[in-house]
């Protein structure tokens, strides 16, 4: 079995990477990284500085991913600032209530937002997969379930928030699932051509 690096501190990304990535035979570990600021413009740059970060302090393929919430009505706010977008130490209760309110007159048919994933794996000789997923839905005008985390009880998709989804439910549907699939599609491409070169 494989071993990547997962450069993430966040316990519940750990768990769906590794869901997602245990049919390909690779297993997720995670290692106490220096914090990596995240300065990209971009989903895709932010997960390459944190995977290219782990790759270097760990020698090892080191995946990581960016991801965030794009709405329309607030021209694509919080996106790459979705974790900070009730300030630093913010709960995910803190940033659904300043989301919420930032909402509070949009109408329910104004409401449109999509998740994005960018996930990068770097490796050690410099190789690099990248991957990008997204799932549109709408917002909620109050949170619903308990499941999931971040702004998952107030995304809708097909009358469920993320928050009510069974997480296998979730990992079919979501934008870091659809981005995770396509990585384990490129990856797997990637051992057929090492192979293949050998």
């Amino acid at each position: 079995m494989t071993t990547f690096v997962i450069a993430t501190h966040n316990r519940n990304k750990v768990k769906e990477f590794g869901r997602i990535l245990a049919p390909l035979n690779i297993e997720g570990k995670t290692m106490p990284l220096g914090e990596v600021e995240e300065t990209g413009t971009t989903f895709a740059e932010n997960a390459f500085l944190k995977a290219d970060a782990a790759c270097r302090q760990t020698g090892m393929p080191a995946v990581a991913d960016d991801s965030g919430l794009m709405v329309e009505a607030l021209n694509g706010a919080p996106g790459v600032y979705s974790a900070r977008y009730a300030g630093e130490n913010a709960t995910d209760a803190d940033r659904i209530k300043k989301l919420l309110s930032n909402l509070k007159d949009v109408p329910e048919e104004k409401r449109a937002a999509k998740f994005v994933c960018a996930i990068c794996c770097v490796f050690p000789d410099g190789k690099r997969i990248e991957a990008q997923g997204e799932c549109h839905g709408t917002i909620a005008f109050a949170p619903r379930g308990n499941g999931g985390f971040g702004y998952d009880p107030v995304f809708l998709l097909d009358g469920k928030t993320f928050g009510e989804l069974d997480p296998r439910e979730k990992d079919r549907v979501s934008h870091r699932g659809r981005a995770l699939a396509l990585f384990a599609e490129k990856l797997h491409k990637e051992k057929e051509n090492d192979h293949a070169d050998k």
